[in-house]
């Protein structure tokens, strides 16, 4: 019986033209103190030649993450549409050390741990390709709220100093070739417009509000003119980050002649992952946009 059930979702996944690609993998395998739990879930479209590949990070303000609505459901749309998604759950605060603050005390995740379980995706795929049949060459990262503010901060910091400090010596850019935030995070000093939840979970309770490290995760202060394409939306009425926060990564990239989208819609607020927002006052699915985006990119 068990084995009938499994043959009847394999071929409904083929017939829905889904092809899962065995386990979710840990990409930190026997390194422990919690790296070990980071884990990606890859979604893998039937295809003859490679395909792209997109790395989903699901939001949750950094201490906590919206596996489902932005991660899973995200990762399945994408290769219903031809293509490679792969959904990581990076290292974040944790709710309870969150709330009581104990971090404090024993430590745990901030920056820049979360930016190296990027980069050593990054470096997993572009240097195996074939294990899932990408294009080693278009890899992205697309991100939400605080997971927003983690891909764009992806293509800020590249280099290879932050998987070193974990003993990860590679030969791959760990640059990605493209970046798609929605509704993100962006200013952690620019006052009327943080997300202070965010803003704590990263920065750790001991780091200084205004200081060196907050300025360095601030976006708007780290475009540069080689910056990756960049797909950006939000709406007006987000109830949660501030608008405002995607205006300004959109005025730095513009001011650096970045190629780049930014979709500003009227309604819709915050967390709706891929579902419609708001247009001239009608329901509009901004999806077709970024899949014409990326189209554009090849």
């Amino acid at each position: 019986m068990r084995y009938r059930i499994i043959a009847t979702l394999f071929f409904l996944f083929q017939l829905l033209g889904i092809s899962y690609a065995g386990e979710t993998f840990h990409i930190w395998k026997k390194w422990g103190n919690g790296r070990d739990r980071v884990v990606v879930t890859p979604y893998i479209p039937e295809s003859v030649t490679p395909t792209s590949a997109v790395i989903v990070c699901p939001g949750g303000s950094y201490f906590w993450l919206d596996k489902k609505r932005e991660g899973h459901d995200v990762a399945k749309w994408l290769c219903e549409n031809g293509i490679a998604a792969f959904v990581l759950e990076y290292r974040v605060a944790g709710k309870v050390e969150f709330v009581f603050g104990t971090r404090l005390l024993y430590g745990g995740n901030r920056f820049p741990r979360m930016l190296q379980d990027v980069q050593r995706t990054i470096q997993l795929l572009r240097e195996e390709p074939e294990k899932y049949n990408i294009n080693p060459d278009h890899v992205g990262v697309m991100g939400f709220s605080a997971g927003g503010h983690l891909a764009m901060l992806s293509a800020q910091l590249c280099g290879p100093e932050y998987l070193e400090k974990e003993g990860v010596i590679t030969n791959v850019s760990l640059k990605p070739d493209f970046v798609a935030s929605i509704y993100p995070v962006v200013t952690f000093i620019n006052k009327p417009y943080i997300h202070k939840r965010s803003r704590r979970a990263i920065l750790g309770e001991a780091v200084k509000e205004d200081g060196d490290i907050a300025r360095l995760l601030s976006l708007e202060h780290h475009v540069s003119e080689d910056c990756c394409p960049v797909f950006l939306l939000n709406c007006r009425d987000d109830n949660v980050v501030h608008y405002y926060n995607s205006v300004l990564l959109d005025s730095a990239l513009t001011e650096k002649g970045v190629n780049h989208l930014y979709l500003q819609f009227e309604k819709g607020r915050h967390g709706f992952g891929i579902n419609e927002v708001e247009r001239d006052g009608k329901p509009y699915s901004w999806k077709e946009d970024l899949l014409t985006w990326l189209q554009g990119l090849l």
